[in-house]
């Protein structure tokens, strides 16, 4: 379907010309564009061509197609992924790098569709989880970014952050953590002794258990004491807050590309606020690009990044543990310390609180990861 010309596109070709009409053969998503139709002159006499000149010139033109076009990602997001995702100007840069776009229709087969060289997906539900697993099954030589069990994995915050405490990291220039936490599935109520059997202390941040795309999944709250529990809708987890000097890292993973980012978060919270405080208080939104702490005059100590070669060995483990290359880490330094972290969080190809579009360059680094793609496919491919 894509970089190949049908033969019965080649007769119309000659045909065209033998009736005085000519065109120029455009491929819109592989940085070609259709330039109209123009029809000749009717006193204008046909010019005399070898055959052997015209195939010679269609030919040349379908090595310059195959070419230009590299790779063919077929996507199926909802329309306000679609709209944060696939801005204008990304599809323009993976445009003139031969990076094509191509939506999925949900209405029909997905096997009937394409060729692709890659699935770019982010749909929730079991069905659509069987179709992608399918195809899968059917279409190795397809790249799915990335695959739902590996997903699913993370949209239930159980199961996120198990076995990152046991990750071996080979870089000693920072240790990292999880907050202990708890799952509580019913009566939140009488939770409260099962949280000091866990070893849990007050505050705590309580997270809905599953992600499931609405706002209501994304609430956080803190729970200031014992009381304060029974005000809490499960299924939910509960995790110990670690004062971190009111900053947050949100660390981006596209493939091999990491960019990280500050974002303003809770301020530290002192023995005399946990005495003063009762009840339960929802979190403001610290995700979005309101929350920026980029530009912010704040203590060195607090805003220093986390070193570079930390957070390589870090998400080279990560994207083994977790089956994933597009995610985002929710990370902090524990308050007072020179390289502790905490990884409180993990999203999957980050959506509407904290996409990728709010990432600097995004767009260059989205072009980099398809183009090292094609390039990985195309060594395979000559391997062979």
């Amino acid at each position: 379907m894509f970089g190949t010309l049908a033969s019965g596109d080649i007769e119309t070709a000659r045909l065209r010309r033998n009736l005085g009409v000519t065109r120029n053969l455009g491929f819109s998503c592989g940085g070609f564009e259709d330039l109209g139709m123009r029809l000749e002159d009717d006193n204008m006499k046909p010019r005399e061509e070898d055959d052997g000149e015209h195939v010679a010139e269609e030919t040349a033109s379908f090595e310059i197609q195959q070419q230009m076009q590299k790779l063919v990602v077929g996507y199926a997001l909802t329309s306000k992924k679609k709209k944060s995702f696939l801005q204008p100007k990304l599809e323009l840069m993976a445009r003139r790098k031969g990076i094509c776009f191509v939506a999925i229709d949900l209405n029909r087969p997905l096997s009937e569709q394409g060729p692709f060289d890659v699935v770019l997906h982010k749909l929730l539900g079991k069905e659509w989880q069987e179709v992608i697993e399918d195809y899968q099954q059917t279409h190795p030589e397809v790249t799915v970014l990335d695959p739902p069990s590996s997903i699913q994995r993370i949209y239930n915050r159980q199961s996120m952050l198990q076995g990152m405490a046991d990750l071996k990291l080979s870089d000693c220039s920072g240790s990292m953590f999880v907050p202990k936490q708890m799952v509580v599935l019913k009566d939140s109520a009488s939770s409260a002794d099962k949280v000091v059997e866990a070893g849990l202390k007050f505050p705590l941040v309580a997270k809905p258990l599953w992600i499931d795309g609405t706002a209501k999944s994304h609430q956080l709250f803190l729970a200031y004491d014992r009381r304060s529990l029974a005000e809490l809708d499960p299924p939910l987890v509960l995790q110990e807050f670690v004062n971190h000097g009111g900053v947050m890292f949100k660390v981006f993973v596209v493939g091999d590309i990491i960019k990280v980012v500050r974002r303003f978060s809770l301020p530290n919270i002192s023995n005399c606020d946990k005495a003063k405080v009762e009840g339960a208080f929802k979190f403001p939104r610290v995700s979005s690009s309101a929350a920026s702490a980029d530009n912010a005059d704040l203590d060195p100590s607090v805003a220093e990044l986390p070193p570079k070669s930390f957070l390589e060995a870090l998400v080279k483990e990560l994207r083994t543990l977790l089956g994933l290359r597009l995610f985002n880490i929710d990370m902090i330094r524990e308050h007072g310390s020179k390289n502790v972290f905490y990884v409180i969080d993990v999203n999957y190809f980050p959506g509407k609180f904290c996409c990728y579009g709010k990432m600097p360059d995004y767009e260059q680094v989205f072009v980099d990861f398809f183009q090292n793609l094609a390039q990985a496919r195309h060594k395979k491919r000559h391997c062979k």
